[in-house]
């Protein structure tokens, strides 16, 4: 039988990176990636005894990630805008076309549940079944999220999008 402290913590050290690099690509920050992977990994050591049991422990901890990453992106979003409101400040501008790191803001500038679907599939390249069940929605939604992703992004970008999933 083995240890489940032994087992937690082989489990964490295989999949901790992971669960940063998703979360970093939907906060865009790496301290608060690495923030909210322990929060998740912390929610899972006190569930371990009945998740380390699923078919797939690594995507409970890896949806927990999501939602709260998502959580926090909407609060740094609010937080922006009350900021901007206050200064009297215009939004801010989309980066010139061209420009190095252009995708990259303008997925950051996507809702939480968009960014995150749109970092699972292209970025993970995942299915949009598993897309669904990491942000714990139906595969619908999942492609809801991706088609209202495109379309906005294509909008900023001055192209048309042809959406298949």
């Amino acid at each position: 039988m083995t240890d489940p402290q032994v087992e937690f913590t082989s489990f964490y050290r295989a999949q901790f990176s992971h669960v940063v690099r998703t979360v970093f690509l939907i906060v865009h920050d790496r301290g608060r990636a690495e923030e909210i992977a322990q929060d998740a990994f912390l929610q899972l050591l006190s569930h371990w005894p009945r998740v380390s049991k699923y078919e797939r422990p690594d995507a409970w901890v890896r949806r927990v990630a999501i939602r709260m990453a998502c959580r926090a992106a909407r609060r740094e979003r609010l937080g922006r805008r009350l900021l901007t409101i206050h200064a009297r400040r215009d939004e801010p501008s989309v980066p010139a076309p061209g420009s190095g790191g252009e995708i990259f803001h303008l997925v950051g500038g996507l809702p939480p549940s968009q960014r995150a679907a749109v970092v699972l599939f292209y970025y993970e390249d995942r299915p949009v079944a598993d897309i669904a069940e990491l942000l714990g929605c139906t595969p619908t939604t999942a492609r809801v999220h991706l088609h209202k992703a495109r379309q906005r992004l294509a909008t900023l970008l001055h192209e048309e999008v042809e959406d298949v999933v």
